[in-house]
């Protein structure tokens, strides 16, 4: 047995009662590079076992002491930097600059934040009444194939932080970096049962972990599809539920903006993050009538200067997409968008010159989407950008917000304030304004179809607490 057909489950690595194993390929070579367990509802029950014996302790523990173990963590993860990107970027395809920089950087940033108690809330009063924070029990994170470090983090770190106890499902597509972790979290001897790790599919150990009657929480990220799935099992436990879904992100260009190309580069680039593989991503980007054609014209430009290839290469700019299932399904979406119409400006559905192997997609831009498409409707998830024009700024704000999705937005103008009022007028639980960076300790979800709570920040480790009013 290889070291990741293993589970980790009561603090020690074990065998899976199930035999079934999954292969795990190279998105940039379709290389086999590893197997993972298939595991098995047993495997399930015998974790949220060990999770509930060993939350009692884990609660009672002060705080300081709890976060303490996360500072350690932080620490032997630092030491693994550069065996946890050349996984990254092996296992995910994204180019090893990004692993470092998104990869890896951002999820220690993430969990930075909960190393210390200030992130954690305070008990304070009412009247008569003292309203306090209790960590909600055992949790299951179920996690998605993307961002794969940076998605468990933002469970485990506030989890933890907040008195939980955890069992993780991870993807099995991309699950090499999660083993590393569960490794880590062995050598900094986090007590027995507080993190357990089953890899296997959504279908058997998801929807044990989602229905199981001993876990108090479900916290899932992943398409708007499976949340629903996952929070219809939740439910019948009446078990609370955190769901980070789906987007469909507008990106408004207001026609003050002072320079339009750098405003479409950056928009493009946005868009192809992690080769769209990203639920953020802004994919609608919505340009006044009268500098479209202009924009148009910037963004097909842009994406032709996307170099693909091997992720390893400095000069590449654009990995493949995870698997060959999620290849034809972008592919699909294009041959959609030509067929309602749209007007392909830059990329398709052919290979990449040259890439013969590997799961590639080249970097597209659709213009004349009507809204109404489902191109400009569904969530694509790869390297695909609709351009739609307006008329004024009431028609922008109605197609920004025209979708079952609610998850990020951007707005650009030369006037922060004017700006800054489109963006409270858009149904967003993220929005940037004039290119605002990602912050890692404010609170992300999304309304809508995009999700139910708030990861990340303060709020963030409120989604694993009860609050107790206490009369007196």
């Amino acid at each position: 047995m290889s070291e990741y057909e293993r589970i980790f489950i009561d603090g020690s690595w074990t065998a899976s009662k199930s035999d079934r194993t999954i292969e795990v390929v190279n998105p940039s070579t379709e290389e086999l590079i590893a197997r993972v367990a298939g595991g098995a509802s047993a495997d399930v029950d015998l974790a949220v076992e060990a999770a509930r014996r060993a939350w009692g302790t884990w609660s009672d523990l002060p705080a300081e002491e709890r976060v303490a173990y996360l500072r350690e963590l932080l620490r032997r993860l630092g030491e693994r930097e550069d065996e946890f990107v050349t996984t990254i970027t092996t296992d995910i395809g994204v180019p090893l600059k990004m692993a470092r920089r998104l990869q890896f950087g951002l999820p220690m940033s993430i969990l930075e934040g909960f190393t210390d108690t200030s992130s954690l809330p305070t008990d304070y009063e009412i009247g008569n009444s003292l309203i306090t924070h209790e960590p909600i029990g055992v949790v299951g994170a179920i996690t998605p194939w993307n961002y794969p470090l940076h998605q468990t983090m933002a469970k485990l770190a506030p989890a933890l932080a907040a008195g939980c106890t955890v069992v993780l499902k991870p993807s099995e597509v991309t699950p090499l970096s999660i083993h590393l972790l569960a490794d880590a979290i062995e050598e900094i001897e986090l007590p027995p049962g507080v993190f357990n790790l089953i890899s296997g599919t959504g279908e058997e150990v998801g929807a044990a972990l989602a229905g199981h009657p001993d876990v108090d929480m479900i916290s899932f990220t992943g398409s708007t599809r499976a949340g629903s799935l996952v929070a219809q099992l939740a439910g019948r436990g009446i078990k609370r539920i955190s769901l980070e879904l789906g987007g469909k992100s507008p990106n408004v260009i207001l026609p003050d903006v002072s320079d339009l190309e750098r405003v479409v580069k950056s928009g493009v680039g946005n868009c192809y993050l992690n080769s769209g593989q990203t639920c953020l991503a802004l994919t609608r980007m919505l340009v006044h009538k009268s500098q479209y054609s202009d924009a148009v014209e910037i963004a097909a430009h842009t994406a032709n200067r996307f170099t693909l290839g091997d992720p390893f290469d400095p000069g590449t700019k654009l990995g493949p997409l995870t698997s060959a299932a999620h290849r034809e399904r972008v592919r699909n979406y294009i041959e959609v968008g030509i067929a309602d119409g749209a007007r392909l400006a830059a990329g398709g559905v052919d290979a990449p010159a040259g890439l013969d192997r590997g799961f590639f997609v080249r970097p597209t831009v659709f213009a004349h989407v009507d809204p109404a498409m489902r191109i400009a409707q569904e969530e694509i998830f790869g390297p695909v950008l609709c351009i739609m024009s307006y008329d004024d700024e009431q028609q922008a704000i109605e197609i920004a917000n025209g979708t079952q999705y609610g998850l990020t937005a951007g707005v650009w103008s030369a006037d922060d304030e004017h700006a800054l009022r489109v963006a409270r007028r858009l149904r967003a639980g993220q929005v940037d304004v004039n290119g605002g960076a990602f912050n890692p300790r404010a609170p992300f979800g999304g309304y809508k179809g995009s999700g139910v709570g708030r990861e990340l920040g303060p709020l963030g480790v409120e989604e694993f607490m009860e609050v107790k009013a206490i009369q007196r």
